[in-house]
């Protein structure tokens, strides 16, 4: 599939690769192609906001009382560092590849479709969790109903509605964040409420709740509640001009990093005790956020209400966010026989309605019996949704390296990518070893005396159903592991990527960037 004239030549796939991969979907009547509608503010504040929901409201106290304040700020930091990475990897491909099954798509095209399938299905069951801890927030059954029918309802709007949702619950979202944090230094100081706080947690109860065993414990509510910086790449393939909108959204994922997840599992350490006896413990239904409790024993009440409104909009939100994501990785999938085809029919909008009530009608079966288990449910969930987060990040930079592979095989320049990972392939190789080590580290403590074979199937299940995915599809389909020189680095390539081609390249510039300057 190589071309000789250079990586910014190809005029064959303007589209999104459809018309190759996933067929003539006009002509069958069977489907409608998905819609490019998003701007570069809804990728943006989707990569800065959008995965903001109660996993990190709420918890984010349980990895508290796990490992301790020094404890959570170790494991989020060093998962933090990994997702750095991981976007690197994914914003180079998804810049120059905007395909709306994203990595599942290039696992296809760099590995083996039956990696793609294992990947696809691992990625859904990962929102399918993150969309049930949502309605396992709201506990109740009818908030839950009334939630189901709500994000239903939001996600049959079409992908611009989507966009305009997130961004403006984002919006909301960062802006409370950053109150907060505001407040938290003010609380510390002893500027607001009954005493002077400082450091005093970290001395007493102490700054490890289990020593290197809670850090352990929490490297996969880390992964989760990071789980979703990589909806960029699935975002991309709706995205209006991926080129300049997506390399904005990866330059983003550092500072929410930095700001919102390392900064809030700062102040939560320094606030309160990870003893405290209103953090999630086992065998509870529900947890209080860190924040409500911060901020109530400082006696600011209102505030605390107001985070309540919060944790209510970030479940509307983050449940939004998992639909879109969900639906749209099952529908690639039914387009590209890894699922039952019926999954793949949108309407005329572009909106993929079948998988969207598939992944909601199995969201809301993890949740017929809410009983006093349900604390118990919350953790497992937790813990399969971070390890398959691991598993996702580890083939994304696997897909990496064999996309550079390709390059190097079909004799095509990295300096004409329009955004390239930085400190490749150091950065790449280092973070899937990381990934890797985590699958196999996280769940070390089941080993503890006494051994626990709960924890252990909670812990590892995933890795072997994977594989058994993987296994399946290459024996019964005969699928083969695609060379480096035969890979399709070509199709799905958009029209403002074009640009710049040494055959008339500078006349399609020219007119491209007129075009921009009349319509936008």
């Amino acid at each position: 599939m190589a071309s000789p004239k250079g990586f910014n030549q190809d005029a064959r796939a303007v589209d999104d690769g459809h018309q190759e991969r996933e067929g003539d979907d006009e002509a069958q009547g069977d489907f409608s192609p998905l819609h490019r509608k998003l701007k570069s503010r809804h990728l943006q504040m989707i990569a800065i906001g959008g995965i903001i929901g109660p996993g990190l409201l709420v918890g984010s106290g349980n990895a508290l009382r796990l490992a301790g304040p020094a404890g959570i700020l170790i494991s989020f930091s060093l998962v933090g560092i990994i997702v750095f990475f991981v976007m690197q990897s994914l914003g180079e491909l998804a810049t120059v590849i905007p395909v709306s099954g994203s990595f599942i798509d290039y696992a296809t095209r760099f590995c083996d479709k039956a990696l793609a399938f294992a990947l696809g299905w691992a990625y859904w069951y990962l929102w399918l969790t993150v969309l049930a801890n949502e309605y396992n927030a709201i506990s109740l059954w009818a908030w839950i109903i009334i939630f189901w029918a709500l994000f239903i309802s939001l996600s049959m709007l079409g992908v611009l509605a989507y966009g305009e949702v997130e961004f403006w619950l984002s919006l909301i979202k960062v802006i409370s964040i950053s109150i907060f944090f505001i407040l938290a230094i003010a609380i510390s100081a002893g500027g607001i409420g009954p005493q002077k706080i400082g450091f005093k947690y970290w001395n007493d109860p102490g700054a490890f709740a289990d020593s290197i065993n809670g850090v352990a414990r929490t490297f996969v509510i880390a992964g989760t509640l990071y789980a979703g910086t990589e909806m960029v790449g699935i975002t991309a393939g709706e995205s209006a001009n991926p080129r300049r909108a997506v390399p904005k959204a990866i330059n983003q994922v550092f500072w929410r990093i930095l700001i919102f997840y390392v900064g809030m599992m700062f102040f939560i350490g320094i606030l309160i005790p990870y003893n405290n006896s209103r953090l999630l413990g086992k065998g509870l239904k529900t947890a209080a956020s860190p924040l409500t409790i911060a901020l109530s024993d400082a006696r600011i009440a209102p505030a605390a209400h107001l985070i309540n409104a919060l944790i209510v909009i970030s479940v509307l939100s983050a449940g939004n966010s998992s639909l879109y994501v969900a639906s749209r990785t099952i529908t690639h999938m039914a387009r590209n026989n890894m699922a039952p085809k019926l999954l793949g029919k949108t309407d005329k909008r572009g909106v993929p309605w079948a998988a969207l009530l598939f992944t909601n009608v199995f969201a809301c079966i993890a949740f017929l019996s809410q009983s006093s288990s349900a604390g118990t449910l919350y953790n497992a969930l937790i813990t399969l949704s971070g390890v398959a987060t691991f598993i996702v990040w580890a083939v994304i930079e696997v897909v990496h390296i064999r996309f550079r592979q390709a390059l190097e095989a079909q004799g095509q320049s990295v300096d004409e990518l329009p955004y390239k990972a930085i400190w490749y392939p150091w950065g790449t190789y280092a973070c899937l070893a990381a990934n890797v080590f985590l699958i196999l580290f996280q769940g070390y403590t089941c080993f503890l005396n006494p051994f626990s074979a709960q924890d252990f199937v909670i812990n590892y299940i995933l890795l072997p159903v994977f594989l058994i995915f993987y296994a399946a599809y290459k024996l019964w389909f005969k699928t083969k592991f695609v060379k480096a020189e035969d890979m399709d680095i070509w199709t799905g390539r958009r029209e403002d990527l074009a640009a710049g081609s040494e055959e008339g390249g500078e006349r399609k510039g020219l007119l491209y960037r007129i075009r921009n300057i009349v319509i936008g």
